[in-house]
């Protein structure tokens, strides 16, 4: 009698964990689907999908399938929050996603560092300019940057002419545009996020003016690919589709499913770029972190992050400094628009075959 009891506690146990073992692995997130940021979370959204079915048929994480819940935070920071509450307390997912972008991030943080969870989110001019205006949204990242680079252009030598700032959300750009013309500056440094950067330049273009040189952070790529006004635009990416960041067989992989997916959902731009480099980097990461603790458990995972970098399709990330960036890595490259198309003009060895800085 003692050894059925035995034999049928072992069989119940078995059932159990062959039951676990064919309940999906959960990763809970939000993106601004809706609001002013849905123009980039429509990226993330089409990037995260294809990394989740490519992903299950590599056999998901730890032998179970992935499933993706994903929520609307519809660009705003307190909704995120609220709604990663409810990932983690209703629908009880067992990994979470980071958002799109900074001020959504840093609500859904304070969430995950509440509940002590683990939370993946991660040139010369021909005629060097004398004066600069700095324009920037209050948009936290963007603002943060756009403060730094104040202080950068001092230390350059560059007289500031211009220090402007706009709610996040305007979409009135008439009186800032006015402003950037009347202080007619050699380099104009615009602290933007989505597409707020190109509605400043198409208000400038109805008042007859184009900056000499302008650089975005961080612009909406397709929309700004797609607009005569904004050639030869500057900005940052960590991955451009073009070599030799395409020479990496997976890298190359997943731009070709991007670009079908990315057309076939009718966004403006099919191109792989910061934005959808990152999202794959994110989801490279976490089954990176899964796969090498061989658990989903989040002390387990930020254990093993601790110890060990993750190579990504943007570089390789670490978490042994504060920055989260291997010591020395240039994850960041600088990209010009060129004939509808954004290529990397530096560093030289990651440059676009035959391209460089282009004057206005």
């Amino acid at each position: 009698m003692k050894l059925l009891k035995v034999l049928g506690a072992l069989a119940l146990a078995s059932f159990a964990f062959a039951s676990l073992a064919q309940q999906p692995v959960r990763i809970g997130s939000t993106l601004a689907l809706t609001g002013p940021l849905s123009a980039t979370g429509a990226v993330h959204k089409v990037a995260g999908e294809i990394y989740v079915e490519e992903l299950n048929k590599r056999g998901g994480l730890l032998g179970r399938k992935v499933e993706w819940v994903l929520k609307d935070d519809q660009s705003r920071p307190d909704l995120a929050r609220t709604l990663y509450e409810q990932l983690i307390t209703v629908d009880k997912v067992d990994l979470l996603i980071g958002p799109y972008a900074t001020a959504n991030i840093v609500a859904a943080v304070g969430v995950a560092q509440r509940y002590k969870l683990v939370f993946n989110a991660v040139a010369q001019a021909p005629k060097p300019p004398k004066t600069v205006a700095i324009v920037t949204s209050k948009f936290p990242s963007v603002n943060f940057i756009s403060v730094g680079a104040r202080e950068v252009a001092k230390k350059h030598g560059l007289q500031e002419v211009a220090w402007l700032e706009w709610e996040f959300g305007n979409r009135d750009f008439g009186p800032i545009a006015s402003r950037v013309k009347e202080a007619n500056a050699d380099f104009v440094f615009i602290g933007a996020i989505g597409v707020e950067g190109l509605l400043l330049l198409d208000a400038l273009k109805k008042i007859d003016y184009t900056p000499a040189i302008h650089f975005h952070m961080f612009p909406a790529p397709g929309p700004m690919a797609k607009s005569p006004n904004a050639q030869h635009a500057l900005a940052l990416t960590t991955f451009e589709q073009h070599p030799p960041f395409t020479n990496n067989p997976v890298s190359a992989a997943l731009v070709k499913l991007y670009n079908d997916r990315a057309a076939k959902a009718g966004l403006p731009d099919n191109q792989v770029e910061l934005q959808a480099a990152g999202s794959f980097a994110t989801w490279q990461t976490i089954e990176a972190a899964v796969n090498g603790a061989k658990s989903i458990d989040d002390k387990a995972l930020a254990a093993w992050l601790k110890k060990n970098p993750v190579d990504t399709m943007i570089g390789r990330l670490a978490w042994e400094t504060p920055t989260n960036y291997m010591p020395g890595a240039r994850l960041y490259k600088v990209k010009q628009l060129q004939d509808g198309k954004w290529l990397v003009i530096w560093p030289k060895e990651f440059a676009a075959p035959g391209a460089k800085l282009l004057a206005p």
